[in-house]
């Protein structure tokens, strides 16, 4: 993903910082443990389309 899009990408819930899983290619909001998907490169910043992560998840880690 280009890095000056995810520079200015926030969490459209909460507006907070995402962090980048590449393994997985999600942007993940710690706060509200909701994962992004990016697909062929584009992050698709839809509550409808994030993955909720339980608490347990390696993705909450910091």
């Amino acid at each position: 993903m280009d890095r000056k899009l995810f520079d200015i990408l926030a969490c459209p819930i909460c507006k907070g910082p995402l962090v980048e899983a590449r393994e997985s290619h999600e942007l993940v909001c710690r706060a509200d443990r909701l994962a992004y998907p990016i697909r062929d490169g584009i992050p698709v910043m839809l509550e409808e389309e994030a993955r909720h992560l339980n608490l347990d998840d390696p993705l909450l880690e910091r």
